[in-house]
């Protein structure tokens, strides 16, 4: 069922005109034209005061500037009054900066990586010994039988060449034909034979034999293993090896291992350079037939093993710093500091500082550009207001205001300390994601143009301000409901003081060679914003209670049924107390699907009938079935005093127990000026019996005001339908829904509604949000059979 139909919408649009007739009729143009002019007076006042005080709290460091700086020229000679020997602070900072930075680091020989390192080359080495076991002794024969050469190559010589070397020596042939290592071969068989019998020359064949055999089996392996792995240590030139000087070979690369290492290896080393370094060791301590295998095997091991001795180089870097000298800068009395037209000097300019001729004051050009840009950022933030609807007050932005103010004042006695995480938190936590971004965005670019603070400082805690600013105005985003206890504000205020941190390593890590010396403050940033997000916590429920902000954690807590009215209203009146559950049930559904204001539709629903404790019983929720108090006293125009004073009465219990105005606007204005028709239906029948009697219609309406926000506008629907509601038991829901649409209707033709904000597209889904949540609450059950 569509709640506007055509003679509803033309009914609408003529109250709507008729209003409108009503308000802005030729006699008030003239009224609403000069309030116009004096709201845009006043703001255009107000802007420049703002702008003024930001710029002069701001700007500080344009106060105190000096005529005659480093780089102009001097408009005349100035002479020195008296002899002076001034300390040059600046220069002699920077030399010791420079000192600190140039210090070479301290590097320290790491135990457990050399332990390592030794332990891999003896896994290599144990590999070899493996392979060289399974290969057999070499020489497998003494020398002075066969050479070295000759058992090398009849070792490994190919199966034909051994072949052919056996037929040549078994037939005394001719050596033609035959390659000078087959003929240095056969001589020197020719010989053990002269001089053996022929049972050891047989016995020293069958030697060769097993040793070819050995060969053969070992580097097949490796060549399978080569296959698998190019990258394979060993190879036929290791077969080659002796057995000394494989032992020989171990012995060496393990000195010259111990070597190295203890010279140190420093990390980044070009693999160029370790290679060249391992191949000159080697050359002078390894057999040259192993020194490709040693090369190899160092190469596979070696790795960094020094590491920086981190205090060790802080201290060195100190004393370094310390060593430096301060730059004094003398001059003698009546001496010339600087002459007319010669530009000044860093030393000329620390003399006219001395003798107070630098001429400082106001500059007034770049003050007068920095409340321009002042002016600028101002703008920007009304834009970003307007843009996200923020409706900030005249509280609202004086505490902005101050919590700005206090950055640069915080700079000016600390001269590092900032507090922007604290006033990101603040900001963030009170007016939202926009706002609080927008703000500490706008703060950071002010201060680096304002003040004298350095960049190593500004940056790490713009950092932790912009994190608060946008992560602790989370609630504002539509669908979400953000932070709202002050236990999640604690959490991420750990969250800002490691961002703090982090950031403050960053960027000074990008300025200093040594690093490592930027820990112990960037563990201090990381403290201090910590120490900031609590500052924040602490200050924030005073803020809120001082500056009547109603914020997502205080209204999380206002929202506790434990809280001192809660409890008395569920005590006193405990039917308004179930009515109010129920129409926060509704309006909450409606809030969260018209991305409102949810927190502060349950707390100021919660709230907004506590006045009618101070008579229980004049409402029909709270007489429990007993006798109604008004049929005793059968005057509808008292009746309906007592109904209307609920709204007096509650807003001064709000007052009382501090409510903010946010939720004590709920209070009128959930009844609008509507009319109370039961008790004026009363009085005009008892009317048509005395017709003397006066009746106004005023006075059965309440006072107002109507709905200003939808937060409020939905608060008066739910409200209005929270009884019909309750009155259905077995109602279809298109009943539900036509009775809804009927109340809502009632209040739109009764103009309620025109200043909440609320569209006709919103009713229409109100008015199904609310009979969604009543089906909820009125399911059905199964009937439990009868014992």
């Amino acid at each position: 069922m569509s709640l506007f139909r055509k003679p509803y919408r033309q009914t609408a649009l003529k109250s709507r005109r008729c209003l409108w007739n009503r308000r802005y009729s030729a006699s008030s143009a003239s009224q609403y034209a000069s309030m116009h002019l004096k709201n845009y007076l006043y703001s255009t006042g107000m802007f420049v005061l703002v702008v003024l005080s930001l710029s002069s709290g701001l700007g500080y460091r344009f106060y105190n500037q000096p005529q005659l700086d480093v780089g102009k020229i001097a408009p005349q000679t100035l002479i020195a009054p008296r002899k002076a020997d001034v300390e040059d602070v600046k220069t002699t900072e920077e030399r010791r900066r420079e000192a600190r930075s140039g210090a070479l680091a301290v590097w320290v020989v790491d135990q457990q990586v050399n332990e390592q390192i030794h332990q891999n080359l003896q896994q290599l080495l144990a590999k070899g010994a493996q392979i060289r076991e399974s290969l057999g002794n070499f020489p497998f024969v003494k020398t002075s039988v066969l050479s070295t050469s000759t058992q090398t190559y009849l070792r490994q010589a190919p199966e034909p060449q051994w072949q052919t070397l056996l037929r040549t020596l078994e037939k005394n042939s001719n050596l033609t034909g035959l390659n000078s290592a087959q003929q240095l071969a056969v001589k020197e068989l020719r010989t053990y034979r002269e001089s053996n019998s022929f049972q050891a020359l047989s016995q020293l064949l069958k030697a060769i034999a097993s040793s070819r055999q050995r060969y053969n089996i070992t580097l097949n392996t490796l060549s399978e293993n080569e296959s698998a792995s190019p990258q394979t240590l060993y190879d036929v030139t290791f077969l080659n090896l002796s057995d000394a000087d494989w032992q020989k070979t171990q012995e060496k690369v393990r000195q010259t291992l111990e070597r190295m290492l203890a010279q140190g290896i420093y990390p980044g080393l070009s693999p160029n350079n370790l290679n060249s370094a391992i191949e000159m060791q080697v050359s002078v301590s390894v057999p040259k037939t192993a020194q490709p295998l040693a090369r190899r095997l160092l190469s596979a091991v070696i790795e960094a093993n020094l590491i920086k001795d981190i205090e060790q180089t802080k201290l060195i870097a100190e004393k370094a710093a310390q060593a430096v000298p301060p730059t004094i800068v003398s001059i003698q009395k009546e001496e010339a500091i600087v002459k007319a037209g010669e530009k000044i000097t860093q030393a000329d300019f620390v003399l006219l500082d001395y003798f107070q001729l630098s001429q400082r004051g106001i500059d007034w050009l770049r003050l007068t550009r920095f409340t321009a840009i002042v002016g600028l950022a101002v703008a920007v933030f009304r834009l970003v207001e307007r843009r996200f609807n923020a409706k900030l007050r005249r509280s609202d932005y004086i505490l902005i205001l101050l919590l700005i103010l206090s950055a640069p004042l915080l700079t000016l006695l600390t001269k590092s300390f900032t507090g922007l995480p604290a006033i990101g938190l603040l900001i963030g936590s009170f007016y939202g994601t926009a706002i609080g971004g927008t703000v500490m965005g706008l703060l950071t670019i002010l201060l680096s143009l304002g003040t004298e603070l350095s960049w190593h400082d500004l940056i790490p805690s713009a950092a932790g301000g912009i994190l608060g600013g946008l992560m602790a105005g989370q609630w504002r985003f539509p669908g979400r409901e953000g932070l709202r206890t002050r236990e999640e504000l604690a959490t991420l205020g750990i969250l800002i003081g490691l961002t703090q941190g982090v950031v403050y390593l960053l960027v000074n890590t990008a300025i200093a060679p040594l690093w490592y010396t930027v820990l112990g403050r960037a563990a201090f940033n990381s403290l201090a914003g910590l120490l900031w997000s609590i500052l924040a916590l602490g200050l924030s429920p005073y803020l809120e209670a001082v500056f009547d902000l109603a914020t997502p954690i205080r209204l999380a807590e206002l929202s506790n049924p434990n809280r001192p009215l809660l409890k008395r209203l569920a005590h006193e009146a405990p039917g308004t107390f179930q009515h109010t559950l129920f129409v926060a049930t509704l309006a909450e559904a409606a809030a969260r699907a018209l991305n409102c204001h949810v927190e502060l539709v349950r707390a100021g629903i919660l709230y907004h009938d506590i006045g009618k404790m101070h008579d229980p019983l004049g409402f029909i929720e709270n007489q429990m079935g007993g006798l109604n108090k008004h049929d005793a006293i059968n005057d509808p125009w008292k009746s309906a005093e007592i109904i209307k004073k609920h709204v007096s009465e509650g807003l001064v219990m709000a007052r009382h127990y501090k409510l903010p105005s946010a939720i004590r606007a709920f209070i009128p204005e959930h009844q609008g000026t509507i009319l109370i028709a039961y008790f004026y239906q009363e009085a005009k029948q008892q009317q048509k019996h005395n017709p003397e009697q006066v009746l106004q219609e005023s006075d059965f309406r309440y006072d107002g005001p109507i709905p200003q926000s939808k937060e409020t506008g939905i608060a008066m629907l739910a409200d209005a339908c929270e009884a019909a509601l309750r009155s259905l038991k077995d109602a279809t829901p298109e009943a539900a829904l036509a009775m809804v649409n009927k109340i809502l209707k009632a209040r739109w033709q009764d103009n309620q509604l025109i200043d909440s904000g609320l569209t006709r597209q919103e009713m229409s889904q109100i008015a199904h949000i609310f009979v969604q949540v009543w089906q909820q609450f009125h399911h059905q059950r199964i009937a439990y059979p009868k014992t």
